[in-house]
């Protein structure tokens, strides 16, 4: 039952995006027919299985991408496009587990996925709306002093961050719901279905075979593994799995070891109708990115042709939220007053893997499959990070995909049937805590 309900609602929540509306896509490429070998399959075309095979192929490797759907079809073509150093966990679990210098490397490899995105971009000319600068937010006193704690770390880390309080806020945004901000030139945003489309046209340059529609429904593990669709097979020596929360959706048994360490989050957005550019200007000074840290966050940043993206709201359900363009829009009103009639022209949303310290699972299962999982709403970056690290590891330079496989991970409580419900009680809990 949860399976259907995951896949029909993932479906229903992409037919009015502003992501698919903004690109023309390629024709559908052919689903994969009969029994062909490669050095390495990949299951999921999304950031981490489309950077994963891009790497690999430049090692010299054969690689075979298997999508269920389209490529970008996921999280990967419908996020925030927001690109963020660190991690959503914060530095906690890594500094617990790993002690201070690989908590710090691995902090490093953080700024490192933000930069590899450009790289990326200018090396394969991906046409996807780049720009650097992200502003983060604070609306209570409460939440600003752990805001400027955030800030000083930042800036204790090499990332330069300015600080704002009171009125100095208007600097870096014009919304009288904040009273907090620090502002930092690291991070960006971009519009991630191009930026998937451009990866995927990049890999299938460099000798990529990528098949859509041909959903992974069984993987016979050994010396070699033997990927089977429904109507072909791919055998290969090595595996990466990349589909996240939806890897159980179409293969239940294909990795039931991982699949109760992530929970599909439902994340939800907004696109406005085209705005004046010199209000855009206006409400985000610098057009940065921009999030506050409550823990049902909202994010928000202006698209290219100057509309507002706004995102926020979260479903622990398979469940899209009742009047959710309504809710949306009025949440937006609320941070800026100036955007309350503006014309909502789209909304949709999707499902986000979290771990449960919501830090990256990425691990091997055996000596040759391997997953990347857990992003846990930072996965623009860190996908592209996850697919580099693999690729390293499967041409035989561990290091440091190691430094996350040392992480541990705790599945989520109450199985399958009461995981669900559970996480829907913390998650109104932590509402409660964010209004107080």
């Amino acid at each position: 039952m949860f399976q259907r309900s995951l896949i029909g609602s993932d479906t229903q929540l992409n037919q009015t995006s502003y992501y698919e509306a903004s690109v023309q896509r390629p024709r559908a490429m052919a689903p994969l027919l009969g029994a062909i070998t490669a050095d390495v399959v990949v299951v999921g075309a999304g950031f981490a299985g489309l950077s994963a095979a891009l790497e690999l192929s430049a090692r010299g490797l054969s690689v075979v991408v298997l999508e269920a759907d389209r490529i970008g079809s996921g999280a990967s073509g419908r996020n925030g496009g927001q690109a963020i150093v660190g991690y959503a966990s914060g530095q906690g679990p890594f500094e617990q587990q790993l002690g201070a210098a690989d908590a710090q490397r691995a902090w490093d490899m953080s700024v490192e996925a933000v930069n590899l995105i450009e790289q990326r971009i200018a090396l394969h000319g991906i046409p996807c709306d780049w720009r650097r600068g992200y502003t983060y937010v604070a609306d209570s006193p409460k939440k600003a002093r752990a805001l400027r704690e955030e800030c000083d770390d930042h800036n204790a880390r090499g990332i330069a961050s300015e600080w704002a309080e009171g009125a100095d806020v208007a600097r870096f945004i014009q919304s009288p719901r904040y009273v907090a901000a620090f502002h930092e030139t690291t991070s960006g945003h971009l519009h991630p279905l191009k930026y998937a489309l451009g990866l995927a046209s990049a890999a299938q340059a460099a000798g990529v075979r990528i098949f859509e529609g041909s959903p992974v429904t069984a993987l016979t593990r050994g010396s070699r593994l033997v990927a089977s669709t429904p109507q072909g097979q791919v055998t290969a020596r090595f595996g990466v799995l990349a589909g996240n929360c939806m890897l159980p959706e179409y293969g239940p048994k294909l990795a039931p070891e991982i699949a109760p360490r992530i929970m599909p989050v439902g994340t939800y957005m907004i696109g406005t109708a085209p705005l004046d550019p010199a209000l855009c200007e206006r409400l985000i000074p610098n057009l940065a990115a921009v999030c506050d840290n409550n823990f049902v966050l909202d994010y928000f940043r202006f698209s290219a042709d100057h509309r507002m993206l706004f995102g926020g709201r979260v479903s622990y359900t398979a469940m899209t939220p009742p009047n959710l363009k309504r809710l949306m829009a009025q949440r937006m009103g609320e941070v800026f007053p100036a955007l309350k009639e503006a014309p909502v022209e789209y909304v949709w949303g999707g499902f986000v893997d979290i771990s449960m310290n919501r830090a990256p699972d990425f691990g091997r299962l055996g000596d040759n499959l391997y997953y990347l999982q857990g992003f846990s709403g930072h996965g623009v970056a860190l996908t592209g990070l996850a697919g580099q690290l693999v690729a390293e590891t499967i041409a035989g330079q561990a290091g440091r995909f190691d430094v996350f496989a040392r992480l541990k991970h705790r599945e989520f409580p109450g199985g399958a049937w009461m995981r669900t419900p559970s996480l829907a009680l913390g998650m109104l809990w932590h509402r409660l805590k964010d209004a107080l």
